[in-house]
């Protein structure tokens, strides 16, 4: 399917309307200005070239230069090459996180290939259609992977590369690497050509694939977000390679040459000894990971005065967790707000806006963000509605899903494409976003709407509570009626009715909550986002029987 950043006039002109109530820039081209050399595995040359002995990357005691990381994507993207892969090919990859890793990755987008990292948590299955829907032609694996990956790589898996194994039908990578036989084509990438493909990292299921450009990666790694970053950036990776959540702080620091920190997996102490140890400036975290290590003992004793940025997106964050970074740590906060599809893209840079910290920010530079009702109408300030956006890092589109490409997208005006978010938000006076719910996610209750994040945000401000989500359960009177599930702090002993109670307290008479139940943990996702879809499932099916 064409990409849609083609739809755009390529004259980049801007003009300022003023959109219902508020003044909004709208760009008529957002696409990125495209060179030779301008791709990612291009400017890893570059830094070998400029800085070889410089480190790029660290991992436990291991180190990789510039100039030997450089060397090896030219290994990889020859050995691909040797193997009969071609430019625009897929290559899977599943593994934690490694200096391997990465140098898979950008070697084969150095050979013209496009990256498809799977997620470590889906389950079988899920991945065996994620490889058939990709028509992936290589595929790496770890080998805590080995017995997944010999019972689901299909026939087209011509190449098939154990990072830290070989046998069964798969080559080591040392070896893989020895062969440079064939050397990589020469032809250039283009901002039109495939980077990525990703998976969302649901546990069941086939997700969508969301499909990358060059030039829409560009628009990250060299958009106003590198303003954060320098060749001095020393950034900490403790989010799985195969999230876009990751990408951000990882491409940024490698497109200006600091040094990226890779952990396996996260840990509290194993990213604060990170920290520690490499004097680290930068951090990508989930909300969720925050709220471990401001939990734990050795976040205190631990020298965090060198982190200069902390970034978060991918989940809800409250914000008295938000206050508590800025109160006890040294670092700007700086949350996004936007969707593996790109689109809309919000900023919240929490120290210099401490009033605002329950929002998330205002649209980002060069990245216009509206708030419409059903029909695509633009609604005012303080008004809700679906939140819609566009900007230059837009996916080419799911792949093999045109229809459900087409359905994403809000048409504003005759050439004007913005991504629908599905979240439901609305503009204060002073341009910040607010999100209430997934629109998906909505409670209607009695003919009521009720916000899920509204009963959650009153229900986590209780000391005994750790985490909370609320759901929309079967109700005979109502149609649906919400339902919060409790995971208590370690340590307090507290019950399902006083926490019932804490929370019809303190909202309105239609929003009350009709039960909360006690749960040890809540179903997560790689990056710590809370499956909803899987906590109602059970309480639907259930009903669903019952009506049989």
């Amino acid at each position: 399917m064409t990409s849609y950043l083609s739809v755009y006039t390529s004259r980049a002109r801007r003009r300022i309307q003023n959109y219902t109530t508020r003044t909004v820039m709208i760009l008529d081209t957002p696409r990125v200005r495209w060179q030779a050399g301008d791709d990612i595995a291009a400017l890893v040359a570059r830094h070998a070239r400029e800085a070889p002995e410089r480190v790029a990357l660290a991992q436990g005691d291991r180190s990789v230069t510039w100039g030997e990381f450089d060397r090896k994507l030219d290994r990889v993207a020859s050995a691909l090459h040797g193997s009969g892969c071609v430019h625009g090919d897929r290559v899977a990859i599943l593994a934690q996180n490694s200096i391997e890793y990465a140098e898979v990755f950008l070697g084969a987008l150095r050979m013209g290939m496009c990256v498809v990292p799977l997620p470590t948590l889906a389950a079988p299955e899920a991945l065996a259609r994620m490889i058939s829907d990709a028509d992936c032609k290589a595929l790496f694996a770890a080998a805590e992977y080995r017995a997944v990956v010999s019972a689901i790589a299909t026939t087209s898996v011509s190449l098939r590369v154990g990072l830290d194994f070989a046998g069964e039908g798969f080559i080591g990578y040392a070896a893989f690497c020895d062969d440079t036989s064939g050397a990589p084509a020469s032809r250039g990438l283009t901002a039109d050509d495939a980077f990525d493909v990703l998976y969302s990292s649901g546990t069941t299921g086939l997700p969508k694939g969301v499909r990358h450009s060059h030039g829409a990666r560009k628009a990250s790694y060299a958009g106003s977000r590198s303003r954060y970053f320098s060749r001095e950036s020393v950034n900490v990776i403790g989010t799985p390679l195969y999230s876009n959540t990751t990408s951000i702080t990882w491409l940024l620091t490698t497109a200006q040459g600091g040094l990226n920190v890779l952990l396996e997996k996260f840990s509290v102490d194993a990213f604060l000894r990170a920290v520690e140890r490499h004097r680290a400036t930068h951090a990508m975290l989930v909300p969720v990971q925050f709220e471990r290590i401001l939990a734990s003992e050795r976040f205190a004793r631990t020298d965090l005065s060198s982190l200069r940025y902390l970034f978060s997106t991918s989940a809800p964050f409250r914000a008295q967790v938000k206050r508590r970074i800025l109160d006890e740590t040294a670092a700007e906060l700086v949350e996004i707000y936007g969707l593996t599809e790109g689109g809309p893209v919000t900023v919240l840079e929490a120290r210099q806006h401490p009033e605002k910290l329950a929002s998330v920010g205002r649209p980002a530079p060069d990245c216009d963000v509206r708030i419409v009702d059903e029909a695509g109408r633009g609604l005012a300030a303080g008004q809700v509605g679906e939140v819609v956006g566009r900007s230059a890092n837009m996916m080419s589109g799911y792949l093999n899903r045109p229809e459900e490409t087409e359905a994403i997208v809000f048409r504003g005006d005759a050439t004007a494409l913005y991504f629908r978010t599905g979240d439901l938000g609305r503009f204060d006076e002073d341009g910040f976003l607010y999100l209430l719910d997934r629109k998906k996610d909505i409670i209607i209750s009695g003919g009521f709407n009720i916000y899920a994040t509204d009963l959650e945000t009153v229900l986590a401000t209780h000391p005994a509570v750790l985490e909370v989500a609320v759901i929309g359960v079967p109700s005979e009177r109502w149609g649906e009626t919400p339902l919060a599930l409790v995971v208590a702090r370690p340590g307090f002993a507290v019950s399902a009715s006083e926490l019932r109670d804490y929370c019809n307290e303190r909202v309105g008479k239609v929003q009350r909550v009709a039960d909360v139940e006690l749960r040890s943990e809540l179903p997560k996702n790689a990056i710590g986002k809370v499956l909803k879809r899987e906590l109602r499932a059970r309480y639907w099916t259930v009903a669903h029987e019952r009506q049989q």
